[in-house]
């Protein structure tokens, strides 16, 4: 993989109103800190940061800090973005060494179709988008990919259960839910009632169902019949 660089300027100003003057200039604020070294204010290019983040890596791609000519490896620890545009106003990162392991989150993907969901109708549902692991700078993958075709109803898949890449070992809990399976839900529309619709009352002022109709209104005809003759 291609070394990023990103060169640094550490003369910007401090405060509100600076920072709004180095955004409308194409650039965009931000520090470097960690392994024990000072917190260091810096600037960077937009377009280079942008650039940076658009690799396949995205926002776990190792960088090489320019920083008055100090080369520092590092990795983005926070990006923050504006509220409407979702441009990145602010960006935190943090040197790492590339022999200590580091702890970040990886993006996991769901691959192939599971049993559940063609030949049981069934549906999978992740639980989980990221899993928090820990890798040497060097060794920290783009994506976890997990195969689900095997899967069943009532099938789960746990952090745990993941199987990583060498060098990759899990952070966060294993019993974690990352996927699981369940029976599709129908919706089924309720069919529509005209509200225009009279309905007839008994005398003691319940809903005459149609049986009921029906046999009141040759009990009445009975009647008239009886009557005439």
């Amino acid at each position: 993989m291609a070394e990023l660089i990103l060169k640094t300027d550490t003369q910007r100003e401090m405060g509100t109103r600076p920072s709004r003057r180095l955004r409308r200039s194409g650039r965009v604020p931000g520090v470097v800190y960690g392994l024990g070294g000072e917190s260091v204010s810096v600037a960077v290019d937009a377009r280079e940061l942008r650039s940076a983040l658009n690799t396949e890596a995205g926002l776990n791609a190792l960088l090489t800090l320019d920083v008055e000519g100090d080369r520092q490896l590092s990795l983005i620890k926070e990006l923050q973005h504006h509220p409407v545009r979702n441009e990145v106003i602010h960006v935190d990162f943090i040197r790492v060494d590339a022999d200590v392991a580091v702890e970040v989150e990886v993006r996991m993907v769901l691959e192939g179709e599971a049993t559940a969901v063609t030949n049981e109708d069934g549906v999978v549902d992740q639980a989980a988008f990221t899993i928090r692991v820990l890798a040497k700078p060097e060794a920290i993958p783009n994506e976890l990919s997990i195969d689900i075709s095997e899967m069943v109803m009532g099938d789960t898949v746990r952090a745990g259960d993941l199987e990583l890449p060498e060098g990759v070992e899990l952070a966060g809990d294993p019993e974690e839910l990352v996927a699981s399976t369940s029976i599709r839900v129908i919706e089924i529309e309720e069919p529509e009632v005209d509200e225009e619709l009279e309905v007839e009352l008994d005398e003691d002022g319940q809903p005459i169902v149609r049986e009921d109709a029906d046999e009141e209104a040759e009990a009445d005809a009975d009647a008239s019949e009886d009557a005439e003759s």
